[in-house]
């Protein structure tokens, strides 16, 4: 039987300096703070971070861009983070924007195998430059090209060893999607089943989409306003 469980230093062998890499979360719900401790503890560097924010000065993902492992972050604010927004505006860090509803959808159509979207948000806007623009049926619409990684990394509240994973709450939010778009997908994860325990009803993200599971061993204070329990 595949058993996709193993340490942290093992799975995150698999990111490499230069990857572009998807971290799930929206805020604290679903942010994989363990995973992202153990890149800062790895020194990997020259990251593309795909995030919906940067988390808060001095935490999650803002760890990584503060201590310069981040060349370029894709998101759809900053408002949160005074750090990074002065990164950016002394040209310290690329930030690329985009509405959080198209973002999403990036991702999505990334993980269903498209090569992009349709959309007339932002069409006559500063959104619209150098974006390539179409007509259809009168109305001017952007061609928004789909979204992928080379690795996301998630967080899940359970998870079974073949890597089926279920999503608690609101931290089911970037996480589904971003675990359907990358080449490499490891999934952190609160609590642990044997393969065959989880109701198939509940699945979130099918095992077929992850590669690696690690085992939070400890909910670490960044977790804050997480409520656990099991199954």
């Amino acid at each position: 039987m595949i058993d996709k469980c193993v340490s942290i230093e093992m799975a995150l062998q698999h990111v490499r300096d230069g990857d572009s890499v998807m971290l799930g979360g929206f805020g604290v719900p679903g942010t994989p703070f363990t995973l992202i401790g153990g890149l800062l503890a790895r020194g990997t560097s020259g990251l593309t971070l795909i995030k919906n924010e940067a988390n808060e000065d001095g935490m999650g993902a803002s760890r990584l861009v503060e201590a310069g492992r981040v060349r370029k972050l894709i998101c759809s604010h900053l408002g949160l983070n005074a750090t990074v927004i002065g990164m950016m505006n002394r040209n310290e860090i690329e930030v690329e924007f985009f509405p959080q509803g198209i973002l999403a959808e990036k991702i999505r159509t990334g993980g269903a195998g498209l090569q992009g979207f349709l959309t007339d948000i932002g069409v006559d806007t500063i959104l619209a430059k150098e974006k390539r623009r179409i007509e259809i049926d009168g109305r001017k619409v952007i061609v928004e090209p789909a979204m992928r990684a080379d690795v996301a990394l998630v967080h899940a509240h359970m998870a079974d060893r073949f890597g089926n994973l279920v999503y608690r709450e609101s931290a089911r939010n970037f996480n589904p999607l971003m675990a359907t778009a990358a080449d490499t997908v490891i999934a952190e994860v609160e609590n642990l089943a044997d393969t065959g325990e989880l109701d198939p009803e509940n699945i979130h993200t099918p095992g077929a989409f992850v590669d690696y599971v690690v085992v939070i061993e400890e909910i670490t204070p960044e977790y804050g306003i997480l409520k656990h329990h099991a199954l």
